[in-house]
């Protein structure tokens, strides 16, 4: 079994004329919680998308748990989840049905499904609900069912953009806590695009940063504080240091914690 769930080697991807994503390397260990974060139109979804299969590089190479995306993706997808920010489920079926037929294309035993099943829907408070078609679920008990369809096969690594998406508090907080256990006791590795900077404060190992395509930052907390030289600045701190074009963006910052910390 591979230590390195996720290694990206120069990735990149260009529409025409314009590169989007710009030889990005990356490698994410067993167990990790990664934040991928940039501001929109960076190319974090783009990126996603060439991770898991859905779009094919211009350059460079994809390897999730030791198998090449594009060269081995049958091996690489078994290992594999991902939940976008809008939920693509087949509303005509009902929950119940749903899972079972992610299940079925998993190959997993009907003992093991349910007993998963059973963990993760009352994990997300979704007993009861089963039963009806997902055309008449909310926004945000789509997002669950999402989350529960992604964990009933246990990948090595799962792929979140903006997990907490229509969300109410509660199921927010459950599934933070819920990753993070996973990532903790079961080796789980999840790579999570959000733009809720707290919460990739509060829950990521590691954090990566791009702009236009391109890394501009990398590292744990106290590794992105080291490199601005801003030991006491919050994520939503360095990340519109480091995102901001214009000069006045970072001026307005600063100003607005010297008002914070008051006059010397």
């Amino acid at each position: 079994m591979s230590e390195n769930k996720l290694v990206l080697h120069n990735l990149s991807k260009s529409f025409s004329s314009a590169t989007v994503v710009k030889d990005l390397n990356l490698t994410v260990k067993q167990g990790e919680l990664y934040g991928f974060l940039g501001p929109n139109g960076s190319g974090k979804t783009t990126t996603m998308k060439m991770i898991c299969g859905l779009l094919e590089p211009s350059r460079g190479s994809v390897e999730v748990a030791g198998f090449d995306v594009w060269k081995h993706p049958l091996e690489a997808k078994k290992r594999l989840a991902y939940v976008p920010d809008q939920p693509l489920l087949y509303e005509k079926l009902s929950g119940e049905e749903y899972l079972s037929f992610i299940a079925s294309v998993f190959h997993i035993h009907q003992d093991e499904f349910q007993e998963r099943k059973d963990k993760y829907v009352e994990w997300f408070d979704l007993q009861g609900q089963l039963s009806q078609w997902i055309e008449s679920y909310s926004h945000g008990m789509k997002q669950k069912l999402s989350l529960v369809a992604a964990l009933i096969h246990q990948p090595d690594i799962i792929f979140l953009d903006e997990p907490t998406v229509g969300l109410d508090p509660k199921a927010a907080r459950v599934m933070k806590n819920l990753l993070r256990e996973l990532c903790d006791n079961d080796g789980l590795t999840v790579f999570m695009s959000t733009h809720i900077l707290e919460i990739a404060e509060q829950m990521c190992d590691r954090i990566g940063i791009i702009r236009n395509g391109e890394w501009i930052a990398e590292g744990t907390m106290e590794q992105l504080r080291s490199k601005e030289g801003a030991q006491d600045s919050s994520l939503e701190e360095l990340f519109l240091s480091l995102t901001s074009q214009e000069a006045g963006v970072q001026s307005m910052i600063n100003e607005m914690k010297q008002g914070e910390e008051g006059p010397s």
